[in-house]
């Protein structure tokens, strides 16, 4: 199977989530500066939310960059990870709405992290299909980044409940990680060239 209707629905999906975002900035009704102090909540949440949809779609822009062909298995893991995607712009309407309360920041972090998760079930899936010789099976080899993501959405779901902030702060330190350009699969890339 062709991975090109793949990749064209997945940038469709990655597009509209980002549309869906930004039409949740509502301009407020004054022309002063001092009407856009009680958006400040909803500009931080978008921009979190922005940052975390980029990185997903810049490391799927790699994922598929380097793979064959994909299987109904990987077609059902990605519509999984799609899934979850969609529903940031609920998560970060509802937090930035809410000036990051502790039920909108923790269902934040649960959407995150179930990002995460499928995001890791579509690289399996993937990694089953290709050989060892792949660019894609060399590459992925190390999940430490993956996993500590993980680990860190775990810890700052429950901590919402009590200290928001440092929850959201969390999900800042995730985004900051993927924000450092995960080089594995680049560096096959140029290695094989």
């Amino acid at each position: 199977m062709s991975k090109g209707r793949l990749e064209a629905f997945s940038d469709g999906v990655f597009a509209i989530i980002i549309t869906i975002m930004v039409l949740e900035l509502r301009a407020p009704e004054e022309g002063s500066f001092a009407a856009l102090g009680p958006l400040l909540p909803k500009f931080l949440s978008y921009i979190l939310s922005f940052i975390f949809v980029g990185i997903y779609w810049n490391n799927h822009h790699h994922l598929l960059q380097v793979i064959k062909h994909v299987s109904g298995n990987v077609l059902w893991a990605n519509m999984h990870l799609l899934f979850w995607l969609s529903l940031i712009p609920f998560a970060t309407g509802w937090m930035g709405e809410h000036s990051f309360d502790k039920h909108p920041v923790a269902l934040y972090g649960f959407v995150l992290w179930m990002c995460g998760l499928t995001y890791y079930l579509l690289v399996r899936s993937l990694l089953k299909l290709h050989d060892e010789q792949s660019v894609l099976v060399q590459a992925v080899g190390n999940i430490k980044k993956e996993m500590a993501s993980l680990y860190l959405y775990t810890a700052a779901i429950p901590l919402a409940f009590f200290v928001p902030l440092i929850s959201t702060i969390i999900y800042a330190i995730v985004a900051a990680m993927w924000l450092i350009p995960d080089r594995r699969i680049e560096n096959r890339i140029s290695h094989k060239s």
